[in-house]
């Protein structure tokens, strides 16, 4: 089949990733990353206008329209817009090793990369769960996540968008996760990294340096690791969560045992789907942990072989992939989607 193609020509994270650093050390870190985060595989990356993030023009309300009669004029009307800043965070690591140690291995920028990986995969983690669940409330320092926005089922102008799967409250907080359908676009969802950086994504070998351990010296290579990024919603009604899914009742379901209250993920899904405007304004996928991706797919096994339909390709990146889709759309294995998931009400 031919590779994944990104809707609307939008730039990710691997193509400016090319585009910005011809020396090639970028492209080796963001593959490394959407190795284990496969948000990656859709994100669209976008440069901010703001040396800190994005400041973005959301109209909330159409201006009126009349129907004029002859020789009867008509009043003047307008738009209304509402003006949101959204800054981005700056993630950062810095990785140290013993020349010596280094040396030993016979090739030491080898060495280095695979111990620089365990940075990298810290970073990743980090990432993704702060794309879902990033909170500046708690977490000064870091971007509002998807949960936070999504975060009710009534009361909030977006509670179309949020589906209670009505998950047993006797698991709540101790069993409950949600599924994410996101449409990734320049119009829609984006991560923006700050003006005039190079994809949000640093790389800086900082070389031979004298570390200290204790009170000790010693020599060492080291390198810094940094990543801004951030999120925008530009239309909130590209965005569609499923909450309050009782992971309990689903693996009991999956086990073949009596489980009437076990969330049925492929009508969710298909209400997710009809919850978006329009599909083909950016690159959807749905997103969750690997606990609903095997109850997706053993519940779509004792429905039709036909459900579910495996795709093969090319990553972004350029490498061999394959993932499953539900009516076209992809989706996406996330491990940073947890199963301790507070009720949503």
């Amino acid at each position: 089949m031919a590779a994944i193609t990104n809707s609307n020509n939008n730039l990710t994270l691997a193509d400016w990733a090319k585009r910005l650093d011809p020396n090639g050390t970028v492209p080796i870190i963001a593959e490394l990353l959407s190795q284990t985060n496969e948000v990656l595989e859709d994100a669209v990356f976008k440069e901010g206008n703001l040396p800190t993030g994005e400041r973005v023009v959301i109209r909330t309300g159409l201006p009126t329209v009349y129907w004029r009669a002859l020789n009867q004029g008509i009043p003047n009307s307008k738009s209304s817009t509402a003006q949101v800043d959204e800054a981005c965070g700056i993630l950062e690591a810095r990785s140290e090793v013993d020349k010596d140690l280094a040396m030993l291995n016979g090739n030491t920028a080898q060495f280095r990369l695979s111990e620089d990986t365990a940075f990298l995969e810290a970073m990743n983690q980090t990432q993704a769960t702060t794309l879902f669940y990033g909170n500046p409330a708690t977490e000064p320092k870091s971007y509002l996540g998807l949960a936070p926005r999504y975060s009710a089922l009534t009361g909030a102008g977006n509670i179309a968008n949020v589906l209670d799967a009505k998950g047993s409250s006797t698991y709540s907080g101790t069993a409950s996760t949600s599924v994410y359908l996101v449409v990734w676009g320049d119009n829609t969802v984006y991560c923006p990294f700050p003006k005039g950086s190079k994809a949000g994504l640093v790389h800086e070998d900082l070389g031979e340096q004298t570390v200290y351990d204790s009170s000790n010296r010693m020599q060492a290579y080291a390198t810094r690791y940094q990543w801004k990024n951030g999120l925008v919603v530009k239309d909130w009604r590209y965005v569609v969560r499923i909450c309050n899914i009782n992971t309990t009742d689903l693996i009991a379901g999956t086990n073949g045992q009596a489980a009437s209250a076990a969330t049925n993920l492929i009508k969710m899904m298909s209400r997710a789907i009809y919850r978006i405007p329009n599909l083909s304004m950016g690159r959807a996928a749905f997103y969750m942990n690997r606990t609903v991706h095997s109850g997706l797919a053993i519940q779509a096994m004792d429905k039709s072989q036909y459900v579910l339909k495996v795709n093969e390709g090319l990553s972004q990146f350029g490498m061999p992939n394959s993932w499953l889709s539900f009516q076209g759309v992809p989706i996406r294995k996330v491990d940073s989607l947890i199963n301790t998931e507070s009720q949503v009400s």
